[in-house]
Parts: structure tokens; C-alpha cells; sequence
């Protein structure tokens, strides 16, 4: 009689655990969608460049970026976190912020120095991957007001930004291909580094606020429209900066 109960009870067990498995293979549907088009947006951005389209990619990365902040942002406010969502937004964000950043300015001015033009770019893919292998290692220990190194969307945004800038005001990529290089290489090693970054993600967004706050936004808005290449692009320099000048 005993054994028989026994039996029932691992029987029970076993049935519970199929339950809770079955349950575990779905996945939240928004937050991937959001991080499935920042992918996207990230893949294109590689293809475009490759069509000599290096406007359009950058504006590509930049979209990505605006994704990348949404996903993570919806899965916290409704409650939609997960493990896979977690690893399917760092692989995401390898693509978008680390293959594609690095691929695009290969293809707009790296190109022309040949070996140490490529050796550059790899430089920044191998940054962006152990910063979010770094990052991933730390979730739940590190202190949530700061970045450790730049984040890969920050560095990211300084290429796309510069691109989109250069793109726009039709400067020969040729002539700034050894600047681009130094540029590139010390964005790879910002996000290795120890520099401490704002991450903004101390700020209640559902907190009420003044509605001069509500106007306020709508004057950066207006002011990032007059000339959205250069003012995103000044904004990415500065906040690249501002990480060895806060932890000086």
C-alpha cells in the first residue's frame, strides 16, 4: 500500500513538471516582436551599406537603437521578463550594435586602408561582444545608475551618428579614413574599459511629473529636427566622453 502511494505521488509529480514545461517553451510576444525588429533594422543596415546606401544605414542602426530601448522597457512594465528574452535581445544587440556599426564604417571608409582597415573594425565587433558578455555576467550585481565601459548601443550611435553626418554633408570618407580608424578602435576599447556611464535606468518613467516636463520634451524634439544628424551626432560624442570624465 505504501509503494502504491508512493508511485501515485511520483506519477502526480512527473505530471506537474510536464505542466510547468509545456508552459516554459512559449515566449512573450511583444517584447520579442520589439527585439525581432531591432534585428531586423540591425540586418538591413548591413545590406544597405554593402548598396553604398550609408545614409540609410545609419539611420537603420539608429532605429534599432530606439527598439533595443523599447523591449527592454515593455518587458518590465507588463511583467513579461524571461530568460530567453534576455539572451535573444544580447544576441540581437551583437548584431545590430556590434556586426553591423563595424561592417558599415569597414564599407564607408575603413576600406581604403586595407588590413588595418579591417583589423579596426574587428577591433570594435570584438569590443561589443565582450562588453555584452560582460554585461550578461553582471546582471543583478552591478550597480544599476552606471554602465561598466560604453554600453554597444552608445558606440553604435557614435558611428551611425558620424556616418549619417558625413553622408549628408557628402564628405569624401577617404580623406577621414584614418580618423574614422582611431575613432573605431577607441570606441572597441571604451566598452572593455572601466569608465563608469549614466544608465538612466534610476528614472521612474511612471512617476506623475510637472507638464512643464511634457514641454520640455517636446522642445528637445524640436530642437534634434532643425539638424537631427549633427545634434544626434554631437550627443553621442558627448555622452562617449562623459564616462572617463565622471569616473576622473
Amino acid at each position: 500500500m505504501v509503494y502504491f502511494l508512493y508511485l501515485i505521488h511520483i506519477l502526480t509529480v512527473m505530471k506537474n513538471l510536464n505542466k510547468e514545461t509545456v508552459k516554459r517553451k512559449g515566449i512573450y510576444l511583444l517584447p520579442n516582436l520589439l527585439t525581432t525588429a531591432g534585428l531586423f533594422s540591425g540586418f538591413y543596415a548591413v545590406v544597405a551599406s554593402m548598396n553604398a546606401k550609408f545614409e540609410v544605414a545609419a539611420i537603420a542602426v539608429l532605429i534599432a537603437m530606439v527598439f533595443d530601448g523599447l523591449d527592454g522597457h515593455i518587458a518590465r512594465m507588463t511583467n513579461t521578463e524571461s530568460q530567453f528574452g534576455a539572451e535573444y535581445d544580447s544576441m540581437a544587440d551583437m548584431v545590430s550594435f556590434g556586426v553591423a556599426p563595424a561592417l558599415i564604417v569597414y564599407n564607408w571608409a575603413l576600406v581604403e586602408l586595407g588590413k588595418f582597415g579591417w583589423l579596426a573594425a574587428f577591433i570594435y565587433c570584438a569590443g561589443a561582444a565582450l562588453r555584452l558578455a560582460r554585461f550578461n555576467t553582471q546582471v543583478g550585481i552591478a550597480d544599476k545608475r552606471y554602465f561598466q565601459g560604453l554600453a554597444s548601443p552608445a558606440a553604435a550611435a557614435v558611428i551611425a551618428g558620424s556616418i549619417w553626418l558625413g553622408s549628408q554633408n557628402n564628405i569624401d570618407a577617404s580623406k577621414v579614413s584614418w580618423l574614422t580608424a582611431l575613432i573605431t578602435i577607441l570606441l572597441g576599447l571604451l566598452m572593455v574599459s572601466n569608465f563608469r556611464y549614466l544608465s538612466f535606468k534610476d528614472i521612474d518613467w511612471r512617476s506623475r511629473v510637472n507638464f512643464l516636463a511634457i514641454l520640455a520634451f517636446v522642445g528637445v524634439l524640436v530642437f534634434v529636427s532643425i539638424e537631427p544628424a549633427l545634434i544626434l551626432c554631437l550627443l553621442s560624442f558627448i555622452y562617449a566622453l562623459s564616462g572617463p570624465l565622471i569616473t576622473i
